[in-house]
Formats: structure tokens, sequence, C-alpha cells
């Protein structure tokens, strides 16, 4: 089969074709035709050797979310049938044109969905879920705040949000990107400057009380403005580390405002929680999907040989919500599945 090759750590010119080994399902996995996959920050750092996938994936063939049909079953699985279409997330490998992933950490591909839509799906939708709603606690009547909402997992946890009817205040470095969220239903949407500043027009929008979630996707020294802009008793979840891995914190303010902060990935979870990942996204997110209250953001598409492109695309922080890869596999194109 096909897949990217990343041939040694470096600029997205490291990405290469290259004709590898295909995988073969084993007790309990399927192995799954894919028809497209997406680009995430977590493949850029793993491009620049910053950040090696987990034991059980390919170590030189990055993406982590998918969708396909299944074409393999190994022996074991009853769940699922050859032909069925599915979308996921794994470890890593899922720059291919065929991966092999535990059955269990499947969740059955919305019919109203093409490759592409439903392979922009996994990751964004079950970060925001568990870091916004398992982790953060948010309900219904409450308020979140999503930096960078402009990013997939931004542009999925402003749809969570609406659709739970809780309100969603987000950051962007540009007013157009906040345009672009408040047609997702973005509530509230502030422009974070070159000072890094954000909390005091989080508590003018919230009567001085501060938000019930943080959903912290920027790292470095947003999080000392989240300490400002969060309610006593809040939460602040941080997912993403892009304006760096340290800040200077204030203590005392996270002790007298009882704040509860959490530090969370999923590639790396073991497996018992990734199949209790996908448990949520298939309870609580499918009807939403199946009716459309939510749906992944496509900013753009790239062919699969085209990855260098996507990544440099990507790192330029132009896009609005996910780049995508089409694999586009022999057998099976980008088409919606058969109602």
């Amino acid at each position: 089969m096909k897949a990217i090759v990343i041939k040694t750590p470096g600029g997205p010119e490291v990405l290469t074709l290259e004709e590898v080994r295909t995988p073969t399902a084993s007790r309990g996995e399927v192995r799954v035709r894919v028809g497209a996959t997406a680009v995430n920050r977590a493949d850029l750092l793993q491009r620049k050797g910053l950040y090696p996938a987990p034991p059980d994936a390919p170590q030189d063939i990055p993406g982590l979310e998918f969708a396909g049909e299944i074409d393999e079953l190994g022996e074991g699985v009853t769940d699922w049938r050859v032909g069925d279409r599915v979308c996921g997330l794994v470890g890593g490998g899922a720059y291919a044109e065929q991966l092999v992933v535990h059955a269990r950490t499947l969740v059955a591909m919305p019919a109203n969905m093409t490759f592409s839509e439903a392979a922009a799906l996994p990751e964004a939708f079950a970060t925001a879920l568990d870091a916004m709603v398992i982790q953060g606690g948010l309900a219904v009547g409450q308020s979140v705040l999503i930096h960078a909402v402009g990013s997939g997992v931004g542009t999925a946890a402003v749809q969570i949000a609406r659709a739970m009817g809780a309100r969603a205040i987000g950051t962007s470095r540009t007013e157009r990107k906040l345009g672009e969220a408040r047609r997702l239903g973005l509530d509230v949407g502030i422009v974070v400057g070159k000072d890094g500043t954000f909390a005091e027009r989080v508590l003018a929008e919230t009567n001085g009380r501060g938000v019930d979630v943080v959903l912290e996707l920027v790292g470095g020294g947003y999080v000392a403005e989240d300490l400002r802009a969060t309610k006593v008793g809040g939460h602040v979840v941080v997912v993403g580390l892009m304006a760096g891995r340290k800040v200077d914190l204030d203590l005392g303010l996270l002790l007298r405002r009882r704040i509860v902060m959490h530090g969370t990935v999923l590639r790396a979870r073991p497996l018992e929680e990734k199949i209790a990942t996908a448990l949520a996204l298939r309870n609580h997110l499918a009807p939403l999907f199946d009716s459309r209250t939510v749906r992944p953001v496509i900013d753009r598409t790239f062919p699969l040989a085209e990855a260098a492109a996507a990544h440099a695309y990507l790192e330029s922080n132009e896009g609005f919500g996910k780049v995508v890869l089409e694999v586009a596999t022999d057998g099976i194109g980008d088409r919606l599945a058969p109602s």
C-alpha cells in the first residue's frame, strides 16, 4: 500500500509518499481501507521529532484520525462486517491507504457524511467533548471560554456548547475567524492582541463572575489569564501548547478561586480509555451528527500525496476548521454513505 512516511525529522518536505507493507488485522482488530484522514497539530510535532507515536502505532507514518471502509476482520470481531463505513482515532498511521485498528474503538460513519467530512470528525469532537464536558463538567446554562476558536477543536467545541445550551465565549487573533465562529453559534468573540490579554473582557461579559470552564488550546501565557477569567470553583482544561509549555502562574489566585486545572491528551491513553472515548462519541454526539445539529468544519482538502503542502498550510494558521487529506483508495470514493 502507499503511505506518507517521515524520512527524518524536519520541515514539511520530509514527508514522502512511499510503498510500505500492508498491515493485517490480528485478534480483536479490523483493517480499514482509508477514504480520508485529517491533519492535526500532533502530526506537525511528530514530523519535527518532538512528539513520538505511542509504542503500538507506526513510528514513521503520521495520522491520528480516519474514515473509510472495513476490508478485513480479525479473529473474534463480531460487531462489524466487511464493507461497514467507520471512522475513529488511532495513535498514528492514518496517512495511508490502509490501517489496522482495535474494533471497539470504531464509530459508525454518519450516513449523511462523505469520507472527508467523517475524517474531520473524531479528533476535534472527541477532544472537545472529553475536555469541555466530561472533564470540565460544562452543563446547561453555564459558560465556556474557548481559545483558538477557529481551530478544528474550537469549531467543534462551539457547536457542542450551542447544542447543550451553554454560552460560548471564544478567542482568536483575527476578527475574520470570530465572524466564522459566530455562524456556528459563538455568543461572544474576543480578539486577542499582541499583549495576550483577554481576562478583563471575559469578566465584563460575565458580570465579573468569570466562566465556568476554560478550554485551553493555546497554552503559554494564556493560562495565567485563564485564572483571572475563571469563576470561583471553575475548571481550566489544558489541551494545547501552541504558545509554549511554560508560564508564570499566580498560585495564590488559583487557591483563592479554588480553580481545578486539568491536563489532558487523547493519543497516549490506554486502550480501555480509547474505547470509552469512542462510546462517548456514539452515545452523546452520533444523534447530533445524524441530524446535522453539529458538523465537522473543513477549511481545505489536499490529496494524500500533497501532505507536505497540507502541513505547511496548517502551520500558517490561516485556516478555519480542519485540513483533510483525501486518500481515495481504489474501490471507494468520497461519496455519501447509502441511507
